[in-house]
């Protein structure tokens, strides 16, 4: 098990915790890899009978992909196969056979955003802030699967304006627009319902659900188009290489669009 990732067992229960507080559980490709070993390697034999998600540190869910990794990017195959992953573990997410819960505190961001995203229910505490604020930080995009997935939730009108504006929605419009279905008030509160909620779930039909689970997963990969060519265009670029260098020395890009 990886210290960077946590998962614990309790009253068939998996609690798995993002666990770099000091980087605002900021994911890296192993903390990608772990997550989605997890989910494809869930018992069906009741031992586990639902999955919360959370963040250590009591600042962040998750706060996207660290940005670090992206400076070994050389050639398309190198953005292309980041994004397959990426893919990857969120299908791996969706095909989770127990119900998966995100229980959000804090910045749930990027990488952070879509994994909580691809679970079944996400609840959150007051403090919630969920975006991609990429075209003010990166210069990068998001995979169509991956805006399919956020337009299923809360509309792609909404996903193109935050997207766009780089803003970040808060607990009262996550709330209003259906991201989330609850919140609480701090995340010791979070905390007890995410733990209520799980045994609730876990208690339904578990064909039931797996069955309900797949059925959307499958409507939405019937609409599964070739987004290559865009991918590279923004992780080659010359706008990608300034945006990640001035996000990291904490300074403002200039775009120029190439």
């Amino acid at each position: 098990m990886s210290a960077e990732i946590t998962d614990e067992l309790c009253d068939g229960i998996l609690w798995v915790t993002f666990n770099r507080p000091q980087a605002r559980n900021a994911l890296t490709f192993e903390m990608y890899k772990r997550l989605a070993e997890l989910c494809r390697q869930m018992p069906t034999d009741g031992s586990v009978r639902a999955m919360v998600l959370s963040g250590a540190g009591g600042k962040a869910f998750a706060a996207g992909t660290d940005m670090t990794q992206f400076r070994a990017f050389e050639t398309p195959h190198d953005a292309l196969n980041y994004e397959q992953q990426i893919d990857d573990v969120l299908e791996a997410v969706e095909r989770c056979p127990v119900p998966t819960i995100a229980a959000i505190h804090g910045a749930c961001t990027g990488g952070g955003g879509s994994i909580a995203a691809a679970c079944d229910i996400r609840i959150a505490s007051e403090s919630l802030k969920f975006g991609f604020p990429i075209a003010r930080t990166l210069g990068n995009c998001l995979a169509a699967g991956n805006l399919a997935r956020l337009s299923e939730l809360i509309g792609a009108g909404r996903v193109r304006e935050i997207i766009f504006t780089a803003r970040l929605i808060e607990a009262q419009e996550a709330l209003q627009t259906g991201l989330v279905s609850e919140l609480l008030p701090d995340e010791t509160a979070l905390l007890s319902r995410a733990s209520e909620l799980a045994d609730k779930v876990g208690g339904m039909a578990p064909l039931t659900l797996r069955a309900t689970k797949e059925a959307l997963r499958r409507n939405r990969a019937a609409l599964q188009v070739d987004d290559s060519d865009l991918i590279v265009s923004c992780y080659m670029s010359d706008d990608f290489r300034t945006g990640m260098e001035a996000f990291l020395a904490k300074k403002k890009p200039e775009w120029k669009g190439r």
